[in-house]
């Protein structure tokens, strides 16, 4: 379906960028790989060069350039390259992000930076060089790497910037949808789970890998967005909710260690919402989700056993068969429990269903840390 397209993609030498790249290659898509690696990292793998050599294996054309997105010349000059070496632009990937997840004073101004620079900046200006071209193509698409807009405070609080910078790439999708509905489709993708990278290997330590999917969940995600219409605009997706609705039932392909509780992503409340296909970027939309997210933010503790209550599954009762009661003290201190041993489990307020094989005393202020890798 991509043959002969051209995907312009930020931060494709590696990740999700890659992945995205790697599954519209297959068909024989024109790749503009649109990275800052050109000589090997460190500590991180690959480069623009080793994704080419990887993309044209794969059986797509690749344009390796050296695109810092902070760097708006950089971006003039590989999309006028692009446009050059395969005639147009059909598609825009803004995949290029900044992480730091820190608190307001511990969080550094050149990080702060960074993150608005990529993030919203980078965004923002690669999708308005890309627009021109995109508007002359049959089928075109922007789709950014970046979450529904939850306004509950829980996301913003313990990383503030990082938030800031993430919803400004929503924004422009809210933003572009509209301004260019009928020309041009914008999207906006985010995973249910944790994916496995290299950002995510630096943020959570060893170990982590066994709680993520593999990036080809995302690719798969994108692709099925990519080939839409142009009238498919819009829409804030969640990768396994829109695979759910094409049809897809195994999703053990895509978990690193199949069977094992998979950690959420951020920005996500796994809630009715969640089920829902996409929030669609119209302005009542966009306010009354705003306005139940705000009017249901929920205490951390309360927070966290949503969250795991979420994250429960037949699965993870098999291979557990624990149940585990917390007395915890201090701010919502009293009893909670997480039953992994009867039927499909249960996590909440009160005493378990059935005795405790385990008691742990704490505080919440501990426990919460506990459960968010803190």
């Amino acid at each position: 379906k991509l043959a002969g397209c051209t995907l312009f993609i930020t931060g494709a030498s590696r990740g999700i960028g890659k992945a995205i790249a790697l599954k519209a290659a297959k068909d024989g898509a024109n790749i503009v790989i649109a990275a800052k690696t050109a000589e090997p990292h460190p500590t991180l793998p690959g480069t623009i060069y080793t994704a080419a050599a990887e993309i044209e294996a794969a059986g797509g054309k690749a344009l390796p350039c050296i695109v810092n997105v902070r760097e708006e010349q950089q971006i003039i000059n590989a999309v006028e390259k692009a446009v050059k070496t395969f005639g147009g632009i059909d598609i825009l990937v803004n995949n290029a992000s900044a992480i730091s997840l820190t608190g307001t004073l511990e969080t550094e101004t050149k990080k702060v930076n960074l993150m608005m620079d990529v993030n919203v900046r980078g965004t923002y200006l690669t999708s308005k060089t890309c627009l021109p071209y995109l508007r002359k193509s049959r089928n075109p698409h922007i789709l950014n790497l970046s979450p529904p807009m939850n306004m509950n405070p829980m996301w913003f609080k313990n990383h503030c910037a990082y938030t800031i910078s993430k919803y400004g790439m929503s924004m422009c999708v809210l933003g572009m949808a509209e301004e260019f509905r009928g020309e041009v489709a914008v999207n906006a993708l985010w995973p249910k789970t944790a994916i496995h990278t290299a950002a995510m290997d630096m943020l959570g330590g060893s170990g982590i890998e066994k709680q993520c999917r593999k990036t080809d969940i995302l690719a798969d995600a994108a692709y099925c967005i990519l080939t839409k219409p142009k009238s498919f605009t819009g829409n804030f997706i969640i990768d396994e909710v829109l695979l759910r609705e094409e049809g897809v039932k195994d999703f053990d392909v895509y978990a690193i260690a199949p069977g094992h509780p998979l950690m959420p992503d951020f920005f996500l409340d796994a809630s009715k919402e969640e089920k829902k296909l996409s929030q669609h970027a119209g302005a009542d939309g966009a306010k009354a989700s705003t306005e139940s997210a705000s009017a249901k933010a929920l205490s951390p503790v309360a927070e966290t056993f949503r969250v795991i209550q979420g994250a429960m599954s037949e699965e993870y009762v098999r291979t557990t068969q624990g149940v585990f009661q917390f007395e915890l003290s201090g701010e919502e201190g009293g009893t909670w429990y997480i039953d992994l041993k009867t039927k499909g489990g249960s996590a909440g307020f009160g005493k378990p269903p059935v005795t405790a094989d385990v008691v742990m005393s704490m505080s919440s202020a501990d426990f919460v840390k506990m459960f968010t890798g803190e």
